[in-house]
């Protein structure tokens, strides 16, 4: 009868790669991994499960050096420092007799005041996770988080770069990348079209979405 835990493990490996979740074949790049940790921190939180191929084969960790550097990679290449919980499973290792292979579950929790940012070459940079991938946020995530942390009560004015910003999304249900955007509302000031659209997607009045490697923004729906 297999083990519980051997049970579970294989339950999560058979659900693949997705938004909340990542395998690491290893974990030889600290600064790497930490994207990983910033990208689930910043969305809904996931795991990493390290020893894992992507093809899902069962590989293992190395060594206790491996669950050092999971730990490294968030206590010193995120900032703030999210948190994290760690399981190890023992897993049989098939073919070989007796043995044991050693995968880390690594449970980040979503973080309540993002970004979580990973260090990039000395440079603070926040992460989102898309499907199965880690995307850099948008300035327009920073700015939703920015305004997330300063909650108070906000009304619309109408004021005619609101109605222009909102015009330009109607005119334009296949979306507009933000470059297109902001030429499009010349000469409104670009951290000025930045605030309106990350009030106007916490409230409702649009929407953002990854489409060919560019995040777009559209009418709501």
């Amino acid at each position: 009868m297999q083990n519980p835990k051997t049970s579970l493990l294989h339950n999560l490996i058979s659900q693949g790669e997705h938004q909340q979740q990542d395998f690491k074949y290893k974990v030889d790049d600290a600064p790497k991994l930490a994207r990983s940790v910033s990208a689930f921190a910043n969305t809904d939180g996931g795991r990493l499960l390290i020893g894992v191929r992507d093809d899902g084969t069962i590989h293992g960790v190395r060594s206790e050096e491996e669950i050092f550097m999971m730990h490294a990679a968030a206590s010193t290449y995120c900032t703030p420092e999210p948190t994290i919980q760690f399981a190890t499973y023992h897993v049989p290792a098939e073919g070989r007799g007796s043995g044991a292979r050693t995968v880390v579950v690594c449970t980040v929790l979503p973080y309540a005041a993002r970004p979580v940012c990973a260090l990039d070459d000395g440079r603070r940079t926040a992460y989102v996770r898309v499907a199965d991938e880690n995307i850099v946020a948008s300035p327009v995530h920073l700015s939703i988080w920015r305004q997330d942390a300063h909650l108070r009560g906000e009304a619309f004015g109408d004021t005619p770069s609101e109605r222009a910003l909102l015009t330009a999304l109607a005119n334009h249900p296949e979306g507009l990348p933000l470059n297109r955007l902001c030429k499009q509302l010349a000469p409104l000031p670009r951290p000025r079209i930045i605030l309106l659209l990350a009030r106007f997607i916490r409230f409702g009045l649009a929407r953002m979405q990854r489409c060919e490697q560019q995040w777009m923004f559209f009418p709501a729906e």
